[in-house]
């Protein structure tokens, strides 16, 4: 008599097809892609904590810069760089004395003192060229000073239109206090930046605003 054929055994669990073997269910993957969500963040929080502090850090050490060259401005002409409408460089006058770092806080309004500034540190001219005979105090980088078109120098039709800190604005230069020790932050000379941002300070109340800035006083 033939020996039976014993039945074959389905080695997969109760209810399993070949389809869904090895596959992942829906509620994994959306456990996966939160994951992801989650790590992305933090990254790029990370990221921009890094790029602001990096940016504070050479903002930092262009203003000591510009302050060194300031100080040998000084003691070259007895007096620090200002310009204001009585003495102007060039049309509209650059008047640095009417440059407020306690009433504005927009960098935008900075941008004549400011270039004024690179034309007594650099001895340079907004299209980027020489004053002859003028001494230069500082050389700045192709990236602090902002002109229309970043990517190309400096020339006639590319003017240089202020000095530009490491967040993309104007620096402020103030000299609206320099005879006056009284009324002013500092009595020589105000040197800041706004760190990006481009808010007035508070006329009366708690000034939130300045604190932040990082500045020579």
């Amino acid at each position: 008599m033939a020996a039976a054929v014993p039945a074959a055994r389905n080695e997969g669990f109760a209810g399993e097809t070949p389809a869904s073997t090895g596959s992942f269910t829906i509620l994994e993957l959306l456990v996966v892609i939160t994951i992801i969500i989650v790590l992305a963040g933090l990254i790029l929080s990370t990221v921009g904590y890094v790029q602001k502090k990096g940016a504070r850090s050479r903002t930092e050490a262009e203003i000591a810069a510009m302050s060194a060259a300031l100080e040998s401005y000084k003691a070259d002409n007895g007096i620090y760089p200002r310009g204001n409408a009585t003495s102007p460089s060039t049309t509209p006058p650059y008047d640095t004395d009417k440059v407020d770092a306690r009433k504005s806080g927009n960098p935008s309004t900075y941008n004549a003192a400011s270039l004024y500034l690179y034309e007594m540190l650099a001895a340079g001219n907004p299209d980027g060229s020489s004053n002859t005979g003028t001494r230069s105090y500082m050389a700045f980088k192709p990236n602090q000073l902002a002109r229309p078109d970043m990517s190309q120098p400096p020339s006639a039709s590319n003017k240089i239109s202020a000095v530009r800190d490491p967040f993309g604005n104007s620096y402020g230069y103030s000299t609206a206090f320099q005879f006056n020790q009284s009324t002013g932050y500092n009595p020589t000379f105000d040197l800041w930046s706004t760190s990006g941002l481009t808010m007035d300070p508070p006329i009366t109340g708690t000034d939130t605003i300045t604190p932040q800035w990082i500045k020579n006083w």
